[in-house]
Parts: structure tokens; C-alpha cells; sequence
């Protein structure tokens, strides 16, 4: 299904875990910062920025985070396999054409843009970038299961 979007944001959720999707309004260089080396990727006007919320919590603190990156230019950090901060994140964001959220990753370990971890309730969605909106592929029969609204 594709979601109209353009400076909103979009609300996916499915009981307290959501995904946040705003689109980026221009082209921007994303830096992503390695303990090894620095990483730098084409945001392109339009792509996704996306928020994920494994255990939910506070929308503004999720809006926040898109704006890092969508307004100011933010560099995301990745930390490395088994440091002990990943477990203290309670958000985290990816930006790209498409992001896909996966839950057999860690959080903020993994320096792919196209990834986003999240709970198991959102490992069958995908999320795309559409003219004008996002498109968001779910399984068939499990449309039902997501709330899904602008604010």
C-alpha cells in the first residue's frame, strides 16, 4: 500500500513497538561513524528516514531523532558487536531509498542504511520510497494487525 507523505510523519505500530517514517526533504550527506572508519552516504531528496522503537516510548523523543537527522545532518554511530551500550538504546534510525526492519540484529550495531532493527511484530514489512508518499509492503492477511496514521 502506498501511504501519501510529504513533511508528516507516518505512525506504524503494532501494540508499544513503532516504526516513525518521515521522508528527507533534500539531498544531504549522512555520516555514519564506525569505531574503524567513517562512512559516508547520499541521502537523496525524498529517501527515508526511519525511527524504530522496539519496546515504544515517547513519540517526541522519536520525532526528535528523525529531525537529527532530516533538519540538521546528524551523524548516526555504530557501536561495535557486543558493546554494552547497544542494550541501552531505546531507539534507533536508518535512512535510505528502502528500510527494511529486521530483529536478528542488534541495535546500533550494524552501519547498513537499508536495515533497521526491530521487534518480531515488524520483521514481514518493508518500507519504500514512493512519489509523493511510502510504500509499505505487509504480508497478506496481516494488514489488520498495524495501526497506521499520520501525524
Amino acid at each position: 500500500m502506498i501511504v501519501p507523505l510529504e513533511r508528516e510523519l507516518l505512525l506504524i505500530r503494532r501494540g508499544n513497538p513503532f516504526l516513525l517514517v518521515a521522508k528527507a526533504a533534500e539531498l544531504f550527506v549522512l555520516c555514519i561513524e564506525t569505531f574503524e572508519k567513517e562512512i559516508c552516504q547520499t541521502v537523496g531528496e525524498g529517501d527515508l528516514i526511519v525511527v524504530s522503537a522496539p519496546e515504544g516510548g515517547d513519540l517526541r523523543h522519536a520525532a526528535i531523532l528523525i529531525e537529527l537527522v532530516r533538519t540538521y545532518h546528524q551523524p548516526v554511530f555504530v557501536l561495535p558487536k557486543a558493546h554494552p551500550g547497544s542494550a541501552r538504546l531505546s531507539m534507533v534510525v536508518s535512512a535510505g531509498p528502502e528500510v527494511i526492519p529486521r530483529c536478528d540484529i542488534t541495535r546500533g550495531t550494524h552501519p547498513e542504511q537499508d536495515l533497521i532493527c526491530a521487534p518480531e511484530e515488524f520483521g514481514n514489512l518493508r518500507l519504500s520510497s514512493a512519489p509523493g508518499g511510502v510504500e509499505v509492503f505487509v504480508p497478506e492477511g496481516e494488514a489488520d494487525l498495524f495501526s497506521i496514521s499520520k501525524l
